[in-house]
């Protein structure tokens, strides 16, 4: 399979007469009303709800212009979302400069938060971990010792963040992402609680070399083993969103299968959650920040949930069934070709897929595009 795009025309706003309207209301992929969207953060399912939580700046359509906060949504079919109050402000001196991306754990009737808090340091951004906590699901309060990790170990470096939380018989890992310079590698380190708010470091968990940095991970039990994914960064490469299943014995975590599912080309920091049907659903941010001001309101949105499912040895993404009834075999933007097919995007080079077709679903969301290859043996998320 051969896979070919460009991204020459980036951070534009709409020329007079593009095809698409990106302020058209999206009909299945969740946004905000209002203010830029990225990372999803903190997916879980939580007294009857599937919540979504996401990186938000709630009164700029474009980032940097106020600091990081955590939006918040809901829903219980994943096609009508309902839109709640900010779960997190950085108001706090430990997070001042943003609350940015994490998990959510249920422990007992309490849903936890735990996110990557920084603020600036002599013009350095000092990223920390820190908690916040809520018996409905909707009004958080932060933990008075927060931050809970209040530096990065000798293993790491200052990009520092995006804890992902797992359970396993009572005792809590939390795994940070991060690089070391000097190894040159991107690093999963390991954390150990008992009750969420007192870490015992336990050493690299798992790295991968000629990196810069890892980021916003996902880990969780299966029933043969556990899922573990990660935005790697490479020095040279393009950042790349890997799928893999493993084994883990608490200290150290070996992949047995790895696949860079969703290939793109206008989707990024996806994560992965169990819900409670033990399904592994995968959310990730559809376009990416390449198209920061490309319209007069932001395009980001949430993609539409898929099923993460490994047979023998194949690694899958498809979507749930609650929206598998949205799917097409075709649509006017695929062209199919005798080797693929192709899609053509406004004001960019044209995605051209080049490999066995088997099977095609396509999911369409007026200027958002979904596809679906083999039975989700390969993932496109388009932007047109």
């Amino acid at each position: 399979m051969k896979i070919k795009t460009g991204h020459n025309v980036m951070r534009r706003f709409i020329k007079k007469g593009a095809k698409m309207d990106y302020l058209a209301k999206l009909k299945y992929h969740y946004k905000p009303k209002k203010g830029w969207v990225n990372d999803p953060n903190g997916l879980v399912y939580f007294d009857g709800y599937y919540h979504i939580f996401y990186q938000h700046s709630p009164d700029f359509e474009q980032p940097w212009h106020q600091a990081m906060h955590w939006g918040h949504a809901r829903t219980k079919d994943f096609l009508t979302y309902e839109e709640l109050p900010v779960a997190l402000y950085p108001d706090c001196d430990y997070d001042c400069d943003g609350c940015w991306s994490g998990t959510a754990v249920v422990k007992g009737d309490t849903l936890y938060l735990l996110y990557a808090s920084v603020k600036k340091v002599d013009g350095q951004k000092v990223q920390t971990m820190s908690v916040a906590y809520s018996k409905d699901g909707i009004h958080f309060e932060k933990y008075t010792g927060n931050p809970v990790i209040g530096a990065y170990p000798a293993d790491g470096g200052p990009d520092f963040r995006d804890p992902a939380v797992c359970e396993v018989d009572g005792e809590y890992y939390c795994v940070m992402a991060t690089g070391h310079e000097k190894s040159k590698t991107g690093r999963l380190l390991l954390y150990k609680s008992r009750d969420l708010l007192s870490w015992e470091y336990g050493g690299v968990m798992h790295e991968w070399e000629e990196c810069v940095y890892t980021e916003c991970p996902s880990l969780m039990r299966t029933d043969d083993g556990f899922l573990l994914t990660a935005s790697i960064c490479p020095i040279e490469k393009q950042r790349y969103f890997c799928i893999t299943y493993g084994r883990f014995d608490g200290h150290k975590y070996v992949i047995e299968d790895t696949a860079e599912v969703d290939k793109g080309p206008d989707q990024y920091a996806g994560q992965v959650f169990s819900d409670n049907k033990g399904r592994k659903i995968l959310v990730t941010w559809i376009p990416g920040w390449k198209y920061i001001g490309y319209a007069q309101k932001d395009v980001g949105c949430m993609s539409i949930p898929r099923e993460i499912k490994r047979e023998n040895g194949k690694i899958t993404a498809y979507p749930v069934e609650e929206v598998r009834h949205l799917l097409r075999d075709s649509d006017d933007a695929v062209k199919r070709t005798e080797k693929g097919f192709i899609v053509e995007r406004t004001n960019r080079e044209p995605l051209v897929y080049e490999g066995e077709i088997r099977d095609i679903k396509i999911l369409r969301d007026e200027f958002i595009l979904e596809i679906f290859v083999n039975v989700g043996e390969e993932v496109y998320s388009v932007l047109l």
